[in-house]
Formats: C-alpha cells, structure tokens, sequence
C-alpha cells in the first residue's frame, strides 16, 4: 500500500479546518468570547432573557455584511462545571445555543478557560497570517465565585491586569441583581457596569453595535463606543 505523505493536517483535522476558515474568509478578525453565568440562581426569567439576548445578537451581526465576515463569538458558561458550548465561529455559523442553569459559579476557572481561548485564537490569526483586533471577554454574572479560595481566582486576577496593561484584550465585567460587585471589581480594570433590570437584549444590542463600529475600523484604531450608563441604556455604574 502505499504511503500517504504527511502534511501538519494528516493527523489533526481541526487544524485543516481552521486554515480553510482563514483561507475561505482572510478578514481582520475581531474576537469575542461571552463568559455566562448559568448557575442556579440564573434560572427562569433571567436565564430566558439571556436567551433571548443572544438571539437577537447573532441576527444583529448577521445582517451586517461587514461583521459577519470579521467578528468571531465564542460562548464559555459557567454552572457546576466550565464548558466552551461554543469555539470561536463567525456570526452566520453562529447559532444562539441553548442554554440550562445548574450548579454553583466557578468564576476564577471559567475566566481562565476564557483567557486560554483567547490566545489559542490569537496563536492561529498569526500562523494563518491573518490581522486581528484586540479580542474582547465580556463577562455576565448575577453571583459572586465559588471558587475564590482557590489558586485559580489570584491567577485569574493576575492575568487579566497583565493583558489589559499590555493590551492583549480587553475584560469586561457585568452584574445581574444580586452580584457581588466587589469580586468583580477584584478582576475588572473597568468598572463593572450593572445591568438595569433584565435588559439583557439592550446590552446585546450595544455589543452588537460596538463590534460593528469596531469591525469597520482598521486594527490599530481607538474606536469611541457609546455610553452604556446613559439615560437610554442598558446598564448603571
């Protein structure tokens, strides 16, 4: 028989994978991973109103023929257990998943999961020679970590200022009713934003819009988003 020669994909098709996205779709990439919080205390209307959000997300960014090609979403929950539902995809793959409320909040863990995908991602952008800006972790949460006694919340807070002071990404942090603003404000250079109500697709709405603004710019840009605090949006201070 014979040999089949090898390749670096022979043995990896995810890998042959991400270099046909690349290869099909070489925009700039702006990269955003959502941290949600699916924890106990989430069920029942908020966690439908999370729902909700998303969906309309995924259609905002959809119809934006622009950030459908350059803004990439990946889902990390945080419930019990840390789970990527979904990697890195751009919005018209991007199908809102379902989600299910369970468990306690390992915070410190899901923020770390979430700080390796970011620079996994980033690792591809730069073999595959693609341009990117600078990803975003956007963080929603109605508790506090159920895991801060544990090494894993001190290196989570660590490598968030390390990123942020080198601009490697930048961290937001948003508390439903009932957070605890103090831990977040432990792990956020910003200040957390708490969300008004359940308006959970308002904050989409902004996410969207900011990533559009962002997606049309170049990567080295400073892009002025709106105010999320004003007296028509989604969150206070």
């Amino acid at each position: 028989m014979e040999q089949q020669p090898f390749t670096p994909f022979t043995q990896n098709p995810f890998l042959a994978d991400v270099a046909n996205q690349f290869a099909e779709n070489p925009e700039n990439r702006c990269a955003c991973v959502l941290l949600l919080d699916v924890s106990h205390s989430m069920s029942g209307e908020p966690l439908r109103e999370l729902q909700d959000g998303l969906t309309a997300y995924r259609d905002s960014l959809a119809a934006d023929s622009l950030a459908r090609k350059r803004v990439e979403v990946a889902i990390v929950t945080f419930g019990g257990t840390v789970e990527i539902i979904q990697p890195f995809t751009t919005p018209d793959m991007f199908v809102a998943p379902t989600l299910v409320s369970k468990g306690d909040t390992p915070m410190a863990e899901a923020v770390i999961t979430a700080l390796d995908l970011v620079q996994q991602r980033k690792n591809e952008y730069q073999t595959h020679g693609v341009g990117y800006y600078r990803p975003w972790i956007f963080l929603i949460t109605d508790g506090g970590p159920t895991d801060a006694n544990t090494r894993q919340w001190p290196e989570a807070i660590s490598r968030i200022a390390d990123g942020e002071a080198k601009k490697r990404f930048s961290f937001f942090a948003v508390g439903v009713e009932g957070a605890d603003f103090d831990r977040l404000s432990q792990l956020s250079k910003r200040e957390p934003l708490k969300l008004k109500g359940l308006a959970f697709r308002k904050l989409f709405e902004w996410l969207s819009s900011s990533q559009q603004a962002v997606s049309r710019s170049k990567p080295a840009d400073e892009v002025l988003l709106s105010s999320p605090t004003g007296p028509q949006g989604w969150a206070s201070v």
